[in-house]
């Protein structure tokens, strides 16, 4: 049995506790799916809520566990997989998650996805970091500032490392497309941290050409922040639509 310290959050039941020595979090509906579906936050918890808040109100769980760095290593990865594989034998919750991907997030959410398809239903990315030499590396049009130090510092890879480097969460695409993954995409097309031709727009390609269910929504004026959209509207359709059931 977990340690759990009880609060609230935005109106809702908090649960935080300790799972494999780092920090997680579990968001609890007021009125929740018999089904048991939830979305996992990849990275930056609480930060542009307003799709989790609107799925808690329709009886989704919301959960997170933190990551070493948002930059993601391995081990992030495989501490995620066993976080759904916990939330389902302990809590009840579906075996296979929503991803919700933001920035850093996306990526997380995609080596995940990649490597453990049976625990991710579907995937929303938002101006997902897809190709590493775009960003934080800043190889082409990104203006994302001091971020490679931190990159480097985090993975011990470099732009050297990178330009041979088979591992990018993009070059993960296909595996995505070969289990069949649902995808929302939401891009800001003025991206300047993340620019969406080198990132968003590569993956959006094998989308479109997969025959998958596939949303995407680009924002024309918009730069990396604000991530989201104003009207949930067709985000939530789609969720709703493709969250499946046969890996619940």
């Amino acid at each position: 049995m977990i340690h759990t310290t009880k609060t609230t959050w935005n109106g809702y039941r908090r649960l935080d506790f300790t799972f494999m020595e780092h920090s997680a979090i579990l968001i609890l509906p007021n009125n929740a799916r018999e089904d048991g579906k939830w979305l996992l936050k990849t990275e930056y918890f609480g930060a542009f809520p307003s799709f989790e808040l609107a799925m808690l109100e329709r009886g989704y769980h919301v959960a997170h566990v933190q990551n070493t760095t948002r930059w993601r290593l391995p081990e992030d990865t495989e501490r995620q997989a066993a976080f759904c594989e916990f939330l389902h034998t302990e809590f009840g919750l579906a075996k296979a998650c929503m991803t919700v991907g933001m920035s850093c997030g996306g990526m997380q959410a995609v080596y995940l996805a990649a490597k453990y398809p049976h625990l991710v239903s579907l995937l929303y990315l938002d101006a997902p970091v897809l190709n590493l030499l775009s960003c934080p590396c800043n190889v082409g049009r990104g203006e994302g500032g001091n971020m490679y130090e931190e990159f480097v510092h985090a993975t011990g890879r470099t732009v050297s490392s990178l330009i041979n480097d088979r591992n990018h969460p993009i070059d993960h695409a296909d595996a995505l497309i070969l289990h069949k993954l649902p995808l929302a995409l939401i891009c800001g097309e003025k991206d300047t941290v993340v620019p969406y031709y080198e990132n968003g727009a590569l993956l959006a390609e094998k989308y479109r050409a997969s025959g998958l269910p596939y949303l995407e929504i680009l924002k024309p004026e918009c730069d990396h922040h604000p991530h989201g959209i104003d009207d949930l509207t067709p985000l939530l359709a789609f969720a709703e639509q493709y969250y499946g059931n046969t890996k619940s």
